[in-house]
């Protein structure tokens, strides 16, 4: 609900502040006082386009600031709100109210804020959509549409429409799904054909050659090992006959183990201590020269010895050479590109029976979508009928006695490059996101006159007249949202105007109802009753302001209402009888 709204700078407004309450309130004045940029305010809360033109003149911007409140909306509106808060970070007061606020520079820059935070306008549109209609002048002309009119006849049978359209959604987007597909595959059956016997061919490269994880930094070290084969078999028998004597030439001399054992046997041969006590340290040194022996003569017997092993290697080395410059840096990377690729020629299914059986399987997903569109459409048929009652009994009552509204739901046909085209009866439609319906108000305003299309059949009064027997009609299907009409009954009188502060009156039972009126008719039936009116600073400028009205400040107003007859008794004799004419009226006492 609105609670509050502030206005600086809009229009012929400096500065005004109106306060809100539950029913309904109307917004009276002369021509020219501003009340219209009420409604406009309303507009920018709503995230409307921003036009610097409505900047009040001398004014750098323009400030709108409106307090809602969510206490009295029903659950849905209250989760899409909150959603809306949460994501933009915004807070609530410390009372539970929301603060929005729309700021318009003279420059045409626009500025929007959410619970203390900045937000795209867009986000001010998404936060005020559940909880603000705003029926302005030409707002109207969006019932024209058949967008709109789908969701009107959605809304008034939304108990049986609305678990039918669920289904047939999640049906379509099965569909849909399944039918993307299978076109996908088949367009690029030989595409993936193709992928599919490339990626065969490298897979059958890399298992012929069966790289092992490392093993090319292996073959490095080995190969580079091998190149050195000759010096290092050179340098470790050398070593080798240094310690242990030549064995192919004993000519050649003694080596470093037989010196040592001839020195230890001198040694141990004296009778000096002291030489004697030598011969354990000389006993070591043997020792040592022993085990370095032993272990040259297992260096020298692991060595190749076949000439051939080294080429062998460089072999195997350019094999994975090979696959490394196609395929990864290294062979690691190698076995995980083999790997991927086995997966990915897993899913290449582009045999013949895959697509007969996705084919199959689309066909079973579009029966599903078609038999869950007849439903949809014959619940819709059924709604349109009893929609199209309604409205017409309402129209009765709005000096429209003779209109009848008819509601036609037919099926969309499916165009030549349709996205979505299913054939149900025969016919080739289109199933679009809310169905294969098309639906069309169609308006006859007077007896035995032939029923047209609202945009080629009603005036701009009997529009605005169409659209409120609608909002009268789909209340029930709705609470606590605030409604905003902006001379809703314009070129209506007498009876009529009584009808339509009945019907005003009705309306705000189940939500809040703001209208702007010229008609005292329609006043006369206000719960508040604000007044909008303008003053002059004697220097030629104008401002407006909004002030709520006592009960004999009503009288008054609506005297002036009356042709101007609030400086006359009569006047106001006949303000007070339509004060209590619209009581008895919403009391029941009359019908």
């Amino acid at each position: 609900m609105l609670t509050e709204i502030r206005i600086d700078g809009l229009g012929v407004i400096s500065t005004a502040t109106a306060q809100f309450h539950e029913g309904l309130t109307v917004l009276t004045g002369e021509t020219g006082a501003g009340k219209t940029m009420v409604v406009t305010s309303l507009h920018l809360l709503s995230g409307a386009r921003a036009d610097a033109g409505r900047v009040r003149l001398g004014a750098a911007r323009a400030v709108v600031e409106g307090r809602f409140t969510v206490d009295d909306v029903n659950d849905a509106a209250r989760a899409e709100v909150t959603q809306v808060l949460e994501s933009a970070a915004a807070e609530q007061d410390d009372d539970g109210s929301i603060i929005a606020i729309r700021t318009v520079g003279s420059d045409g820059r626009s500025r929007a804020h959410l619970g203390g935070r900045g937000v795209p306008a867009s986000v001010l549109a998404d936060f005020t959509a559940p909880l603000l209609t705003v029926h302005g002048q030409n707002d109207q002309l969006r019932l024209q549409r058949p967008d709109q009119q789908l969701s009107a006849l959605d809304q008034f049978a939304a108990d049986t429409v609305g678990p039918l359209l669920r289904k047939y959604t999640v049906h379509r987007r099965a569909w849909l799904d399944a039918r993307a597909e299978l076109l996908e595959r088949t367009a690029r059956s030989r595409e993936l054909a193709q992928e599919a016997d490339r990626l065969q061919h490298s897979l059958s490269e890399i298992d012929a050659i069966a790289p092992e994880p490392g093993e090319d930094v292996r073959i490095v070290d080995e190969v580079r090992r091998l190149s050195d084969l000759d010096s290092l078999r050179e340098a470790a028998a050398t070593a080798h006959d240094a310690l242990a004597g030549p064995v192919d030439s004993p000519e050649e001399g003694s080596g470093a183990l037989e010196l040592l054992g001839s020195a230890r046997a001198r040694i141990d041969s004296a009778d000096d201590p002291a030489l004697t006590a030598l011969g354990p340290r000389l006993g070591e040194a043997i020792a040592v020269v022993v085990d370095l022996t032993t272990e040259l003569s297992g260096y020298l017997s692991d060595l190749p010895s076949d000439p051939g092993a080294l080429d062998s290697l460089l072999t195997r080395q350019a094999e994975l050479k090979s696959l490394t410059r196609k395929y990864a840096p290294d062979i690691d990377g190698v076995i995980a590109w083999a790997d991927d690729a086995r997966s990915r020629l897993g899913s290449l299914d582009v045999s013949e029976e895959t697509l007969t059986a996705l084919a199959a399987e689309v066909d079973i997903a579009a029966e599903r979508v078609r038999e869950a569109a007849r439903k949809l459409s014959a619940a819709r048929k059924k709604a349109a009928g009893k929609l199209a009652s309604a409205v017409s009994a309402e129209l009765g009552g709005l000096a429209m006695g003779k209109a009848r509204l008819e509601v036609e739901v037919h099926p969309m046909p499916a165009g030549p490059q349709d996205s979505a085209p299913l054939t149900i009866d025969g016919k080739d439609v289109h199933a679009g996101s809310f169905g294969i319906d098309e639906v069309e108000f169609r308006l006859s305003a007077h007896s035995g006159a032939q029923s047209l299309p609202l945009s080629k059949s009603a005036s701009g009064g009997e529009l605005s007249r169409v659209m409120l027997a609608l909002e009268v009609v789909l209340a029930s299907s709705d609470h606590g949202a605030t409604m905003v009409f902006d001379e809703v009954d314009a070129g209506v009188g007498g009876r009529a105007a009584v009808e339509i502060g009945r019907r005003l009156a009705r309306l705000a039972r189940t939500h809040q109802v703001i209208v702007v009126t010229h008609l005292p008719q329609v006043a006369a039936f206000a719960d508040t009753h604000l007044v909008v009116d303008k003053s002059d600073d004697g220097k030629g400028k104008v401002n407006s302001g909004v002030h709520a009205l006592t009960k004999d400040e009503r009288v008054i107003e609506l005297a002036r209402m009356l042709a101007g007859l609030d400086d006359t008794e009569t006047g106001r004799a006949h303000a007070e009888e339509l004060l209590e004419l619209a009581r008895a009226e919403k009391s029941g006492a009359t019908v």
